[in-house]
């Protein structure tokens, strides 16, 4: 299995910004899409973006669409999730998932491997 770590998280006050990385070892990478997953206290694990293994297909849910940009980078084995206008409501953990599909998918059946996990707090 792909190994994932997630860093970048933090407490950022509504409207700023963060930035998330994954960075990816095990396995080869280039040929995985890529995911970025999210959970609330309370609430199930959602979809948040996707990415193809050559970065041409990028996927947002609707309720991040203009605000986070979802990239990566196959020298480096990192995918990145560049959140902007950050809401109260985006706080929650952030997981990264590997897939062995080559395009972006939504399904979280589709991602054999997670990372554990970093925390976004917004404040209001």
């Amino acid at each position: 299995q792909v190994q994932l770590v997630e860093s970048g998280g933090g407490l950022v006050q509504a409207g700023g910004s963060l930035r998330l990385s994954c960075a990816a070892s095990g396995r080869t990478f280039s040929g995985y899409a890529m995911g970025w997953f999210r959970q609330a206290p309370g609430k199930e694990r959602e979809f948040v973006a996707a990415i193809s293994w050559n970065a041409a297909w990028p996927r947002y849910a609707d309720s991040v669409k203009g605000r986070f940009t979802i990239s990566r980078d196959n020298a480096k084995n990192t995918v990145y999730l560049q959140m902007n206008s950050l809401k109260p409501e985006d706080a929650a953990v952030y997981y990264c998932a590997a897939s062995t599909k080559s395009g972006p998918t939504s399904t979280p059946a589709d991602f054999g491997s997670w990372g554990q996990g970093t925390q976004v707090t917004v404040s209001s």
